[in-house]
């Protein structure tokens, strides 16, 4: 790796010698969400040169936590994905969203969602991803120009990218899905105002909300 060693035989050092650069936390996250193409990388992280990608990536490899693949049949783009090693990360990248997500308020001027962070923000607000094993219901969550979904079934939640056939619940919202989420705006109320739109059957967006869950830290400096 090219940052500084820390000099220090301790397990929070070593990882943050490998993941402690700019940008190598929210490479992983998009390879977390599944194997990527270099650009759908760098359409999934906006702003990151093209250079420090490249790198990173390298670096990451060297370190046997992303790996290439090759293509197949018909595909001819090669695709990054994370290792074993690499995969072993998981928890860690979604103890450090939890507690990001804690001190979220208003996106700040500029900020945008992409399909991984969506994706990984339903995946972490899914917690233990346990619900009662007789619930069989799919979601379609849009925000913005981006959709993911969640599946709770066999008493089980997944979180994924993109839409999902047929889903019994369609939810278009805007950042205030987080208020939701948080337990800062109810349910009724989101839809009242508009900040949420239902298509589908509106009592499952009860469901939602109560089920996935993010955290709410009153340990913030107010703004300005």
């Amino acid at each position: 790796m090219t940052n500084q060693h820390y000099g220090q035989f301790c397990g929070l050092a070593r990882a943050a010698e490998i993941v402690g650069q700019r940008w190598t936390l929210l490479i992983l996250r998009d390879l977390s969400v599944g194997p990527r193409r270099y650009s759908e990388l760098v359409g999934g992280l906006p702003g990151i040169p093209t250079n420090t990608l490249a790198s990173r990536l390298k670096e990451l490899e060297d370190e046997g936590i992303v790996e290439r693949m090759a293509p197949s049949g018909a595909e001819r783009s090669v695709v990054y994905a994370l290792t074993p090693r690499g995969e072993e990360i998981g928890p860690a990248l979604d103890a450090l969203s939890r507690w990001g997500a804690g001190g979220m308020r208003a996106p700040r001027e500029g900020e945008i969602v992409t399909t991984a962070s969506i994706t990984a923000a339903l995946k972490v607000a899914a917690g233990d991803g346990v619900v009662p094993a007789d619930w069989n219901t799919t979601y379609e969550v849009r925000v913005a120009d981006v959709t993911a979904h969640v599946i709770m079934r066999d008493g089980v939640i997944v979180a994924g990218p993109g839409p999902i056939d047929s889903p019994d619940l369609i939810i278009t919202a805007g950042p205030q899905i987080r208020d939701v989420m948080a337990g800062e705006l109810d349910a009724a109320t989101a839809v009242a105002t508009g900040a949420v739109q239902l298509e589908g059957d509106p009592a499952l967006f009860e469901r939602f909300a109560e089920t996935l869950r993010v955290p709410f830290s009153v340990n913030v400096p107010a703004l300005g």
